[in-house]
């Protein structure tokens, strides 16, 4: 089964149905602003320090289904928990169906915590961008393996546009070249290819020693405990996303900090 593909064809007919039932804010370039002037900054890891957190807030998964159950006020009660325990960020899944998310989920964290707040959806067509917008995101993922190079181009020009920042994902070396590219400032190596949900570490190590200095790389997917963590401090990683390790924890703001030694 092809993950990404699917979900892909199934975001096509959800970008369909916002667009005739106008569900999405109308961008005003005039009215746009943010609360962060420079995300990419928020991101950067600082001289020998360890690499910055951000902490994913999920409640499913296609490969491993209910990582646990959602409760009301659950998503920006983790939120203040990971604020806690010194997340840089916080990473909010958007879909639905494969996910257990909503893009509300994403409004009620950024107006919950000072941290930026990443709109992680499969982010397909300039819509989903009005969206993420208006639920307040500071990052929106943008999957180099759902876009062809022209749409990649335009959307990371009109994230930016909107006063946002695109997460570029990558997961090979031809992937980050097209990143490149596209002139993104941040970009996440994925240990997890989407098409398939195999983890192959190895592959991104190889990967995220590639990005150039001058970008901000995390690195994505695959880090369950402590260990994992630590075998990336001399990695060329300026921050690293933890998700599943956390939500699957009775207590993600103690997890954190466990993971990370305080």
């Amino acid at each position: 089964m092809n993950y990404l593909e699917t979900i892909v064809a199934r975001k096509r007919r959800e970008v369909k149905r916002r667009k005739r039932h106008k569900l999405a804010a109308v961008f005003q370039p005039e009215a746009c602003h943010t609360r962060f002037t420079d995300p990419p900054a928020a991101l950067r890891r600082q001289g020998a320090a360890a690499p910055r957190i951000i902490a994913e807030i999920k409640f499913e998964s296609p490969s491993k289904g209910v990582l646990r159950d959602r409760q009301a006020g659950e998503a920006a009660r983790i939120a203040r928990g990971f604020e806690r325990s010194g997340a840089a960020a916080v990473s909010v899944l958007c879909d639905a169906v494969s996910f257990g998310g909503t893009p509300l989920d994403v409004r009620r964290v950024s107006q919950t915590v000072r941290l930026p707040v990443l709109f992680k959806e499969f982010v397909i067509d300039e819509v989903q961008l009005d969206l993420a917008r208006a639920m307040g995101a500071t990052f929106v993922l943008l999957i180099v393996a759902a876009l062809e190079d022209r749409a990649l181009d335009q959307l990371v020009k009109a994230t930016r546009k909107r006063g946002m920042e695109p997460l570029v994902e990558v997961y090979s070396e031809r992937e980050l070249d097209r990143a490149l590219g596209a002139d993104a400032h941040v970009i996440g190596v994925n240990a997890r290819d989407l098409r398939t949900f195999r983890v192959a570490p190895r592959q991104a190590q190889q990967v995220i020693r590639k990005v150039p200095g001058s970008v901000v790389s995390v690195w994505m997917s695959g880090l369950r405990c402590r260990k994992d963590l630590e075998e990336l401090g001399d990695e060329r990683i300026d921050a690293a996303l933890l998700g599943e390790a956390l939500m699957r924890a009775n207590d993600p703001e103690a997890a954190l900090l466990r993971l990370t030694g305080g």
